[in-house]
């Protein structure tokens, strides 16, 4: 936008909105893109579970992971979609099985500590999540309890695929261990509005992400192309 108000002449507003229209568009291409891309290696008759919100709310109006799954539900891939709550600010349970409810894609709302409990029955392939932001050897950093998934997919055989635009996909940082993990305020965690869960004056460790390694994650799915097994190659195939 900087660039774009720098070059832009008599209505700098006017080039702003051009700038800001194009931009929105991309960002709905790419989401289609990244769609396709993913619901291409999933196998019909599959449930999915996903976790907290990379849909058309965090989006420009299709998703990542639920534009995948949009997709696959499209393409008569998947029977029904888990959404993890997401605690501490319930993503997946306000904003996640809202879209698809919208959709009438078949949601099964459940809590974070149920994952393992539901892998365990065989009926879920895929995970399907978002991410915050890619490292270039594929390590992962999206909302905290991601991490926890990946752990329970290697262990119940369940496939775990990350989809982001390549904008989240930062060269410079090497590794996850490097990605900067925001922590936040105590009272998301001990507090739900104005109604109190935990004794006053507890101490609270309310992280946001947490990352992911790439040796547990089967595909990154991004507008530019798939990684299959990124811990082998990292997202260098796709960095040209």
């Amino acid at each position: 936008m900087e660039r774009c108000l720098k070059t832009a002449d008599d209505d700098p507003v006017k080039a702003v909105e051009i700038e800001a229209c194009r931009i929105h568009q991309e960002d709905i291409e790419a989401n289609h893109r990244m769609g396709d891309l993913g619901a291409e290696m999933i196998d019909p008759e599959s449930a999915v579970l996903t976790h907290c919100n990379a849909g058309a709310l965090a989006t420009g109006g299709y998703g990542t992971a639920l534009g995948v799954i949009r997709s696959a539900w499209a393409q008569q891939r998947i029977t029904k979609v888990h959404v993890d709550e997401t605690r501490p600010w319930l993503q997946g349970s306000r904003l996640t099985a809202w879209e698809l409810m919208q959709d009438e894609i078949p949601v099964v709302l459940q809590a974070d500590v149920a994952a393992a409990h539901l892998l365990k029955q065989g009926d879920v392939k895929w995970i399907i999540v978002g991410a915050d932001r890619i490292a270039a050897n594929g390590d992962v950093a999206n909302k905290i309890g991601t991490y926890q998934l990946a752990i329970n997919a290697r262990y119940h055989r369940v496939r775990f695929m990350v989809v982001a635009p390549f904008s989240t996909v930062d060269m410079t940082i090497q590794r996850g261990e490097d990605i900067p993990i925001e922590t936040r305020n105590s009272a998301e965690v001990v507090s739900i509005g104005s109604k109190m869960l935990a004794p006053p004056k507890v101490d609270v460790w309310n992280p946001v992400f947490d990352v992911t390694p790439a040796e547990l994650i089967d595909v990154i799915v991004t507008e530019k192309g798939v990684i299959r097994m990124p811990a082998k190659t990292g997202m260098a195939p796709l960095a040209c």
